[in-house]
């Protein structure tokens, strides 16, 4: 009772919960009126603000790769000689569930073969050639890789090192000022949090949702199990109780041990197909996608279509980037939460470089095995995945042995990511609202739980996959202008503190010059030589 008592006495917590309950209660009565607005809104925020959000996030990359190579790489996340507390492996399945593995799951096949079909705009190239598979691998990679993986970074880079080395709680508002005494309530820290929470509801949801309508797309697909509201409730219901049920257990056992299993299942899947499919197409592919991306990377970082028109860059760079900023007090979080003693050079370079490059194999093993049996065996799956997106990954299957096996595994993958995402994002969000409480109340968890099962829910049936990119769309554009404000917090902070080592350092080796007993031990020692 008494933190129950606490938790709701939390504006933080009441308030976020009230707006995301009030969203709910509107889309689930009014889904026309729901849909409309958000239709709207979606429209104006990517004509307004795309440019913003490409801008945005390449300085999240520049920023990132500075303080990797830089002298404040070395500042560990935690006192100084702390060890990590979790073996690399378990680190980066951990960072791998919870941060996109649906989504790639989803997107894996999806996103190449819709790329495919119909090449980004302003490039010249026909669909369903060689040079529209080319252009959507490479641009797949990049939607995938280093940029989406730097907004993640910063948030969890910022919150580790005010948490564990400046003494911090674990919120977003006590990431946004420099100055020492952070733990005193404050307006406007208030109203940051909020933001934060909502976010993260939103870029979770969307992310549920996806993963909602992937299985039901994959058991229309193999069973016949119509695609209808109905059904994605009652696959919503099922999660629920699933992923409720591994949050009582907490973060070292029921989130560890899926993110283990999930990863396991994933390379397993991964290795069947690039085995039994075109081996040396997929690897060749794959070389030629990673120097398209590098030599192109800074291009596509800034590429929008002004003068030709079209939407393309804005429904899929432009939400990519909102998705993975709505996402990032989530991910944040829980990187920070599961990278304490680690340095920010070893942090950087860990969650930089290793997820980005599993989710770049993924799409080379799936999206090139598609790319191969349309271009070279006829079949069709361009046309499938035009027809219905959620089919992708299942279709592509179905050209393998053993395609029932490989499509069951692959929707337990997806409810496993789904169960692994939302019992961490209610751990997260249990925190983030309960006054960075690193053991958040069960009762906060379950609230949460229900809202984000709620509003994908909501978000599904009244407008399917439009509803939940402007979700995550609109969420992410105050908290990216927070995101840079954080940026710059650190900055100053890490600064400040190799300031102060230096000027440490610099006075210690003065005194040790100017001690007299040092001279006369070093004069005795030359006496004892001669």
């Amino acid at each position: 009772m008494k933190e129950n008592k606490t938790q709701s006495s939390n504006p933080v917590f009441w308030i976020s919960a009230i707006i995301i309950l009030v969203l709910v209660i509107w889309g689930a009565f009014v889904p026309k009126s729901f849909a409309s607005v958000a239709n709207s809104v979606y429209t104006f925020t990517t004509n307004a603000f795309g440019w913003f959000y490409l801008l945005a996030v390449i300085f999240f990359v520049l920023f990132c790769f500075y303080l990797a190579v830089s002298k404040y790489g070395k500042i560990r996340l935690g006192k100084d000689g702390e060890k990590p507390e979790y073996p690399f492996f378990t680190w980066i399945g951990m960072l791998f569930s919870a941060g996109f593995g649906v989504g790639l799951v989803f997107w894996g096949v999806a996103e190449p073969m819709t790329h495919f079909a119909n090449p980004p705009t302003g490039f010249g190239v026909e669909g369903e050639t060689e040079q529209a598979a080319k252009l959507a691998m490479r641009y797949s990679f990049f939607h995938w890789g280093v940029h989406q993986w730097s907004v993640f970074t910063v948030v969890g880079l910022v919150m580790a090192y005010f948490q564990y080395r400046k003494g911090r709680r674990s919120l977003i508002g006590e990431t946004i000022s420099t100055k020492t005494n952070q733990n005193k309530s404050v307006p406007w820290k208030t109203v940051i949090n909020i933001l934060a929470v909502i976010a993260t509801v939103m870029g979770v949801a969307t992310s549920l949702g996806f993963g909602i309508l992937q299985i039901n797309g994959g058991l229309d697909y193999m069973y016949g199990l119509p695609q209808n509201a109905w059904v994605q409730i009652g696959i919503t219901a099922i999660l629920f109780i699933l992923y409720m049920s591994s949050s009582t257990t907490g973060l070292n056992k029921g989130i560890k041990y899926l993110s283990n299993l999930n990863l396991a299942l994933a390379l397993l899947l991964m290795l069947f197909v690039l085995f039994l499919g075109p081996t040396v197409f997929i690897l060749e592919s794959f070389t030629l996608a990673i120097g398209g991306y590098i030599q192109k990377f800074i291009e596509m970082s800034f590429y929008m279509t002004p003068y030709q028109g079209g939407t393309w860059v804005k429904e899929w760079t432009v939400f990519y980037w909102a998705w993975v900023i709505a996402w990032s007090p989530f991910i944040g979080a829980f990187v920070a939460r599961v990278s304490k003693g680690r340095s920010i050079r070893e942090m950087i370079f860990g969650v930089l470089i290793v997820p980005p490059f599993i989710a770049m194999v993924w799409i080379a093993v799936f999206g090139g095995a598609a790319f191969h049996l349309d271009l070279f065996q006829g079949t069709a799956i361009a046309d499938a995945v035009n027809n219905d997106v959620t089919s992708a990954l299942f279709v592509t299957l179905e050209q393998f042995p053993l395609t029932g096996i490989l499509s069951t595994l692959s929707i337990f993958l997806i409810c496993v990511f789904l169960v692994t995402s939302a019992d961490s994002a209610t751990f997260v969000l249990g925190m983030m609202t309960s006054g960075g409480d690193l053991n958040p109340s069960l009762f906060s968890k379950l609230v949460w739980g229900t809202l984000i099962a709620a509003i994908s829910a909501v978000l599904i049936i009244s407008s399917g996959l439009q509803g939940l990119q402007t979700a995550s769309l609109v969420a992410a554009l105050p908290f990216t202008v927070i995101l840079l404000v954080m940026c710059v917090n650190l900055f100053k902070s890490v600064r400040q503190e190799m300031k102060a080592y230096e000027v440490k350092k610099e006075r210690k080796l003065l005194k040790k010059l100017t001690d007299p007993s040092n001279r006369q031990k070093e004069s005795s020692d030359q006496s004892h030589t001669s």
